[in-house]
């Protein structure tokens, strides 16, 4: 009988020994653990782990488009930015984030962040009232584009787009090599508030750019990016 008393508090001093492991100094709480990847729901994390390296720590000054720009959030709609985000631009630093495509968010991590953006640097008003539109439906004129580029760009990237007294080259063969169409249409028409680039309406010609104005400046930048090697395609 003692025998089995002493097993009693054995058993009793183990359980209490086992449940104190719980509560030792420096045992993490589950709410301290860290979350798994497909679980964090944050759109600041999410933006900042995923984003921020070339968007911009807040979504401006970094070497992609600025997302923190009310017109290029009005022009592009929803549909257009998850597109982007999911698969990104094929030929372009920009890559694919889409579980489904190689990358390592879910569905509803990428919803986040479109809704994030809007949520935080969308505007009320609608900036982009009249503006040409996110997409071309055909294929400019790069001869038109020249004389376009002549009158609203030439004064900041100098003759021939080589770079000016206010901005650089935008015909120098890397950059293009790295940018989309859609990229060179995004850019002229909702500009780079953050690095004082003019939308359409703000052009030192003083009219604003119509849709098929934007597609022949395209036009004319298009022409003079590099060949894609034969093997490359």
């Amino acid at each position: 009988m003692i025998a089995s008393s002493y097993k009693r508090l054995a058993t009793i001093a183990l359980i209490t020994m086992l449940g104190a492991c719980d509560s030792l100094p420096g045992r993490p709480k589950p709410a301290d653990l860290p979350l798994r990847p497909s679980a964090i729901t944050n759109f600041s994390q999410l933006y900042s782990e995923n984003c921020a390296g070339c968007h911009g720590a807040d979504g401006k000054f970094g070497p992609a488009i600025a997302l923190n720009n009310p017109i290029y959030l009005a022009i592009a709609d929803d549909v257009s930015i998850r597109r982007t985000v999911a698969n990104g631009v094929h030929g372009t630093a920009m890559p694919p984030f889409a579980l489904s495509a190689g990358g390592s968010l879910t569905d509803k991590q990428i919803d986040i962040l479109v809704d994030g953006m809007r949520k935080n640097w969308a505007e009320a008003a609608n900036l982009a009232d009249g503006a040409p539109e996110y997409a071309s439906n055909g294929a400019g004129d790069s001869n038109r584009g020249a004389s376009i580029y002549a009158a609203n760009c030439q004064s900041c990237h100098g003759i021939d787009g080589k770079g000016g007294p206010a901005a650089g080259s935008i015909v120098d063969a890397s950059y293009l090599s790295l940018v989309s169409n859609q990229y060179l249409r995004t850019i002229t028409i909702a500009g780079r508030p953050d690095l004082h680039h003019p939308d359409w309406k703000q052009y030192p010609s003083g009219q604003p750019l119509k849709s098929n104005q934007v597609s022949d400046v395209v036009a004319w930048l298009v022409s003079k990016r590099p060949p894609t090697p034969a093997s490359q395609l």
